[in-house]
């Protein structure tokens, strides 16, 4: 991509904002070093994965922790003699503890739902040899553990011994001698690398030993005892064992790391991919942007469209509709000065450059663009005193080294081409210059106030006009578009605005009367009505955001009183169930109650009711069908044909019912006549119920149900979890199972089962 291009259009400063959002300094550079891409492929998968890692986001709370940069330490390690220092290994360890943390935050993701994040999460793998080895060598402060090796543990083990005689020795000394007064502190400390005593420094002489130094007042000399010349001597040995030993530890990890070099770094490159990733998440909330589509075909539909840098310095700004009809290929914008005309062309170049790169958009969700391989601007001043080239003969001198490279995949921003010049010459160049752009199949969006641009605009149906609207009363620019109209410049009213004398203004007006006619007052009555027109597509707008709200409000309310009006069906229908399992219910009362709740309740609404409802001669003795109501199969045991109804026997219930409530089952397997029971298609009784964490009485009520739905489903054997624990709901569960009819024998879960945690239920027959 070109960078003339990409500064014209200020995409570096996208990035800029971009990178500020990642958390490491690789991640950063990654943000900013983002391009377009010009592969529909990659443009697809870029784009395809940002939309999961926004859904997974706002699903889930994924935060990614601040990493190193190891990436010198791989180069580092292409030298089969180097080995890396504590802190090379230690940023390693880092790197890789952020990585095994991001995979516990990301758990399982969904490959169905995520298959972009899963494949990416997929190369987050701890090497196990490495993981383990600096797990265990290094510390949390940056240092090797004394169990890095038996070695080192032995030797640190003296050095803490020597420690210890030293200061017991300086202790037992200077108790025994009364010198106590003679110590600046009362403490040993190190100079030179060897244990010394602060003394005054008038009082050195007193003792015999080394000074090794002084401080910087002089008041304290650092001074080694007789006593402890041995002890130190001992330490420099033991500390240099210690090198050693750590040296040793040094190199095995860094031999480690050498082995599995290809999957760390293939680690560090997927997490400075995911951090790209969230810092685009994390952009996409805070500028309320979308991934748009982007395809060949695909129409320039730009939706309530904002310049990302006017959202992060500003917190109103006006969207603008950025749209082509079917056909069109041009967009040429008209209107006054300080209307926006230039903020519309750089907001489409810039958006067309961040959709290429697959970043979201501040657009509204539902955008779309076509695919573009290439983009060329021309834009403002290019005047180059240097290169002796005046504004016109710039921007005709790169529009020619570029030319040669224009097609129909590419958009052509013109921001008031042909100035600089005669106006009727550039005028009639620049509608020349569209001309061939359109012969070239190009997207062209320009800005111009020529007139005769202004009226090619209007003339031709492969170009579409519009123009910036001004408020009619107080003449400020509202930051709109008015399709398929031209504006005035306006150039007298910026010019008062800016403190130009009045009197100079209106020997212009005159000028402008004598020159133009009733074209301003044309133009004035076209900005009036497009700012009326603006408004009442605002209204409407409103009204339709409104309606939609009240109608999914609605709607909620609907599902929620559907969904309450099942439970309560669906229990009511399970405790006749159970009165008469357990005999507290005769059969034919269980039966009027039955009829009974169906008459109470009302027929629930089906779609399209008359085309699923079945005909008598589509029923047959033997038959599974749905019983819509209970949400259950039931066996066709008798029809009525006058009547149009079946006798249904569900799950020992027999009961008439009409065709209106009877559905063909999913699972319709006829037996000559035997009771077939089988669960609905919808939710399927789970063959484990986990009681862990509940109160005993809602325990109790939750197991009653779930043996209710198991044995109405054709279970045989259950199994309930209860935990060990204290053995209170153990004893629960079984006391209601003792007492329960629907259990035929329960037992403790064997070893591999679940031990006494679990209990193991076989359901009455």
């Amino acid at each position: 991509m070109d960078s003339r291009t990409l500064q014209l259009l200020e995409y570096p400063k996208v990035l800029q904002h971009l990178s500020h959002f990642a958390v490491s300094e690789a991640g950063r550079d990654a943000c900013l070093s983002l391009l377009p891409e010009t592969d529909p492929l990659r443009i697809a998968e870029r784009s395809a994965l940002v939309r999961e890692a926004i859904h997974f986001c706002a699903c889930k709370d994924v935060r990614l922790s601040a990493f190193p940069d190891v990436a010198g330490v791989f180069a580092y390690l292409k030298n089969p003699l180097a080995f890396l220092d504590v802190d090379g290994l230690i940023g390693l360890w880092e790197m890789l503890k952020v990585a095994a943390s991001l995979v516990e935050r990301l758990g399982a993701a969904n490959a169905g739902r995520y298959p972009g994040l899963a494949a990416l999460a997929a190369g987050l793998t701890l090497p196990p040899k490495t993981w383990s080895g600096l797990s265990r060598c290094l510390a949390p402060d940056g240092t090797i553990r004394d169990e890095a090796s038996p070695e080192l543990y032995s030797v640190r083990q003296e050095i803490r011994r020597v420690h210890q005689m030293c200061t017991r020795k300086v202790q037992d000394f200077f108790q025994n001698k009364d010198l106590q007064f003679i110590l600046q502190d009362e403490f040993l400390t190190i100079s030179s690398d060897r244990y010394v005593l602060a003394l005054k420094n008038n009082f050195k002489g007193r003792l015999k030993g080394i000074v090794h130094d002084y401080s910087q007042t002089g008041e304290t000399c650092y001074f080694e005892p007789l006593f402890l010349v041995e002890l130190n001597n001992d330490l420099q040995e033991y500390k240099q064992e210690e090198r050693a030993e750590e040296q040793k530890v040094l190199r095995f990890l860094s031999e480690l790391v050498r082995t599995e070099q290809a999957a760390i770094e293939r680690t560090f490159d997927e997490l400075i991919r995911f951090d790209q990733l969230l810092a685009i998440c994390h952009f996409a909330r805070h500028t309320d942007g979308h991934v748009v589509d982007i395809a060949p075909d695909a129409p320039l539909a730009l939706a309530q469209a904002r310049h990302p840098l006017l959202v992060f310095g500003q917190d109103n700004v006006v969207p603008v509709d950025l749209e082509l009809q079917e056909g069109q290929r041009v967009l040429i914008i008209t209107g006054g000065n300080a209307g926006g005309k230039t903020v519309c062309l750089k907001t489409l170049g810039l958006l067309g450059l961040m959709a290429h790169a697959g970043l979201p958009v501040t657009a509204a969700e539902g955008s779309t663009l076509p695919l573009w391989n290439n983009f060329v601007v021309s834009m403002g001043d290019e005047q180059s005193i240097e290169q002796s080239l005046s504004t016109f003969t710039a921007q005709i001198r790169h529009f020619s080294e570029v030319w040669p490279r224009i097609d129909e995949r590419t958009l052509v921003i013109l921001d008031e081409f042909g100035v600089g010049t005669d106006p009727s010459q550039g005028a009639a160049l620049a509608q020349a210059v569209v001309d061939g752009l359109l012969d070239r199949g190009a997207w062209v969006g320009a800005a111009t106030h020529f007139p005769a641009l202004k009226a090619y605009g209007l003339s031709k149906d492969w170009v579409r006009a519009a123009s910036v609207i001004f408020s009619p009363d107080t003449r400020k620019p509202l930051f709109k578009l008015g399709y398929d109209q031209v504006g005035a410049s306006r150039a007298l009213d910026v010019a008062r605005e800016q403190g130009l004398p009045e009197s100079i203004l209106a020997r212009a007006q005159d000028y402008l009367y004598l020159d133009a006619g009733d074209a301003e007052e044309i133009f004035e009555r076209l900005n009036r009505l497009a700012a009326a027109k603006e408004e009442e597509l605002d209204k409407a707008r409103a009204r339709t955001r409104e309606l939609e709200l009240k109608f999914a409000r609605k709607m909620e309310k609907l599902d929620q009183e559907r969904s309450r009006m099942q439970k309560e069906l669906r229990e009511a229908s399970q405790e006749i169930m159970r009165q008469w399992r357990e005999g507290r219910l005769g059969r034919k009362e269980a039966l009027k109650e039955v009829a009974r709740l169906r008459d109470s309740v009302a027929q629930t609404p089906q779609t399209d009711e008359t085309a699923d409802k079945l005909s008598i001669q589509a029923i047959a003795q033997g038959q599974v069908l749905l019983y819509l109501p209970w949400n259950k199969t039931g066996l066709v045991r008798e029809i009525d044909g006058k009547k149009e109804r079946v006798r249904l026997d569900v799950g020992g219930v027999s009961l008439w019912v009409g065709l209106s409530d009877v559905r063909i089952s999913a699972k319709d397997n006829s037996d000559g006549g035997k009771v077939v029971l089988r669960s609905a298609p919808a939710p399927v009784t789970p063959l484990r119920l986990d009681l862990r964490g509940m109160r005993t009485d809602e325990a109790e009520s939750e197991l009653s149900r779930f043996l209710d739905k198991a044995l109405l489903a054709g279970r045989t054997e259950v199994e309930i979890i209860h935990g060990m624990g204290t053995g209170a709901m153990r004893r629960v569960v079984h006391e209601h199972l003792k007492r329960s009819r629907a259990v035929g024998d329960f037992r403790l879960g064997n070893a591999d089962e679940g031990g006494d945690g679990v209990t193991k239920v076989a359901l009455a027959d």
